[in-house]
């Protein structure tokens, strides 16, 4: 049996898929969202974001959400801060939110979406990247984390190469080293959906064979390209039993980041797509998928809108007693396909031409 690493889901629904969704989810429907998540075993989940509500008004309720969050044994709540205010109303609500315990340096890769998404070149983060690197050092600080945004291409510079991910990971290795940091996670972000499987292998064997120390891999890989779970699954391969693979993702495949250019087709990676993914390769999620499920039609219908996830439209391996019966008619619709949850009335007058009267 392949040894796989040790799986942590993060849910970004809340977050990333509802940042690309118009104005008009209210705080208490993503509390429904929420509950439900947590109901169906999700364990870490990412709530909101601390940012300008002006350019990210699906996130201007963060506080009052934040404020309703009722701790849960075992269930850490994130909320995205991109700067020091943010940061600073972060940590004034932990608990009941969670914040990642390493000290951390990220780059963007890409001039144009930084300058986008925050309003900054890559000439200013010059200036700042090193920040953390500074202030861990007066507080002694013994294990950090490095990141990359936009590492594997963008839709205004193309694609970038391994070499060039190695490169601007070595920087901020070598940065923390010098204050005797030992680099133990990594972070990718990839908002314009330009993983492949091919560079996704590249960097996981170039980053283990390079930074040893490094067991933690957060990926964050979006899908506008259909690449998301085919480059999710190579990360599963290439890393072992003594790794920790960070996977985010999002309930029917919602999220994108508005100032990339492809909108709500964008997407991520299905919650209830990887959990299948997980149960089926004998790795333990927690996480139970027919609430999952039932969690995807919740938030289908507050959206007004269908969801992109193959599992919540057919239902996973049907198993034992979840058999479909041998008297099921021809189906043909995506509401009849709904029949392993909401039962024979969906299909009732379809054909049956292979039973005899």
């Amino acid at each position: 049996m392949h040894p796989y690493p040790k799986v942590l889901i993060t849910d970004e629904t809340l977050r990333d898929g509802l940042q690309i969704e118009r104005e008009g989810v209210s705080l208490e429907q993503k509390l429904s969202v929420l509950n439900a998540l947590v109901d169906a075993g999700v364990k870490r989940m990412v709530v909101g974001a601390f940012v300008n509500p002006k350019w990210s008004p699906q996130m201007a309720d963060t506080l009052e959400l934040v404020k309703r969050l009722v701790p849960q044994a075992g269930v850490d709540f994130f909320a995205l801060a991109l700067n020091e205010r943010g940061r600073e109303e972060r940590l004034k609500h932990s608990p009941p939110l969670s914040i990642e315990p390493l000290a951390t340096t990220h780059l963007h890769m890409c001039d144009v979406f930084i300058r986008r998404n925050t309003n900054k070149s890559l000439e200013e983060q010059e200036n700042f990247w090193r920040l953390p690197v500074e202030r861990a050092a007066k507080k002694g600080v013994q294990e950090s984390a490095i990141g990359l945004s936009a590492g594997f291409g963008s839709n205004w510079s193309g694609k970038f190469t391994h070499e060039a991910r190695m490169h601007e990971l070595q920087r901020q290795v070598d940065a923390w080293s010098d204050i005797g940091a030992t680099v133990t996670r990594i972070d990718m972000a990839d908002p314009m959906a330009w993983n492949t499987p091919l560079e996704v292998a590249k960097d996981i064997e170039g980053i283990k064979k390079r930074f040893p120390s490094i067991k933690v891999f957060h990926l964050h890989f979006h899908n506008a390209r259909s690449m998301a779970m085919l480059s999710m699954y190579t990360a599963l391969r290439l890393l072992d039993h003594s790794d920790t693979l960070i996977a985010d993702t999002a309930i029917g495949g919602i999220g994108g980041c508005p100032y990339c250019g492809n909108g709500q087709a964008t997407g991520m990676i299905p919650t209830e797509d990887f959990v299948h993914l997980l149960d089926d390769l004998g790795i333990a999620s927690g996480i139970d998928l027919a609430k999952l499920i039932e969690t995807h039609h919740l938030l289908a219908s507050i959206l007004g809108r269908p969801l992109h996830s193959q599992v919540a439209l057919n239902g996973g391996f049907p198993k034992g007693g979840d058999f479909y019966p041998m008297d099921v008619p021809a189906v043909y619709t995506f509401k009849e396909a709904q029949h392993f949850r909401l039962g024979k009335s969906v299909y009732e007058g379809n054909p049956t031409p292979w039973i005899k009267a």
